[in-house]
């Protein structure tokens, strides 16, 4: 059966791309962001990850507000990138895992989750550019993805502990999956952020910080929270928290099952939050 090895997750802000583009990781601007990262790449190196399952938003490529479905899975062979007109280079197609993603379907169904099933599917910025800060020397990353979109961008929200069910599902059909693969899920978006409104550039340090924390010891904390509590809490972006949230079930039960790796927070001079962690699970 497949063995899940780890968990990853990151900001997808546009800029992040802007700044790899133009090679300003040691710009005092963004060095405190990006020297988050040089520890999980050793960490990668060492575990050799066949495929990803990524937990991400879409920002109206493939869903927009006429039609935003709450979970939606990928089927396809490979996943092309498009310009969202953040001025960001596209990058190459991903290649998809057909057979994990066919699993998790018909895993998801069986457990009574109403998802949108992609054979096609174009990829944004939020699934992309966390390959780059991952695998930043490998274009592209050297791994097969399985992507799985959660609205967060339209009421109704998902609730978060639906959302953690979602994730433990997934990680149970992972598990079950016929394969000697190596799997890391992965997880995109957040930390608090708004962009829009009253509270354009409201940033929830404290909530943050013990959302990080809680990713280790104690993986259920969130879903104490209405959806409208995270929205005041973390701000109407920082919804994409949820992500993180699946990607945490998915691991499984608190530590010792589950360590940290490595993590790191910043605020930058922008409006966005931006945080990455990293974790393993027990052998």
């Amino acid at each position: 059966m497949a063995t899940i090895i780890g968990g990853l997750a990151t900001s997808h802000i546009p800029a992040i791309g802007g700044a790899i583009a133009r090679g300003l990781q040691q710009d005092p601007y963004w060095k405190p962001f990006f020297d988050g990262f040089p520890p999980i790449h050793r960490w990668l190196e060492g575990a050799r990850p066949d495929v990803v399952v990524v937990f991400y938003n879409d920002h109206g490529l493939n869903f927009f507000l006429d039609k935003m479905p709450t979970f939606a899975v990928g089927a396809a062979p490979e996943y092309h990138n498009a310009d969202e007109g953040w001025g960001i280079p596209t990058l190459p197609p991903l290649a998809g895992n057909v057979d994990l993603s066919w699993h998790i379907i018909n895993e998801l169904v069986e457990k009574e989750f109403d998802i949108v099933t992609c054979q096609e599917m174009l990829v944004d910025h939020a699934c992309t550019l966390p390959f780059k800060l991952f695998w930043p020397d490998a274009d592209p990353a050297p791994v097969s993805i399985v992507p799985i979109n959660i609205n967060t961008v339209q009421f109704p929200l998902p609730k978060a502990l639906r959302v953690y069910r979602l994730g433990r599902a997934v990680g149970e059909a992972i598990r079950s999956w016929d394969s000697d693969a190596r799997v890391v899920v992965m997880a995109t978006g957040g930390l608090s952020h708004q962009l829009e409104g009253k509270r354009a550039g409201f940033i929830n340090r404290e909530f943050d910080l013990a959302f990080l924390d809680s990713l280790e010891s104690n993986p259920g904390w969130a879903t104490q929270f209405t959806s409208l509590e995270l929205v005041e809490m973390a701000g109407t972006q920082g919804v994409e928290l949820l992500m993180w949230l699946a990607m945490r079930a998915a691991l499984g039960p608190a530590s010792p099952s589950v360590r940290k790796v490595h993590s790191n927070y910043h605020i930058p001079i922008s409006n966005t939050a931006t945080g990455v962690i990293a974790l393993e699970t027990a052998a």
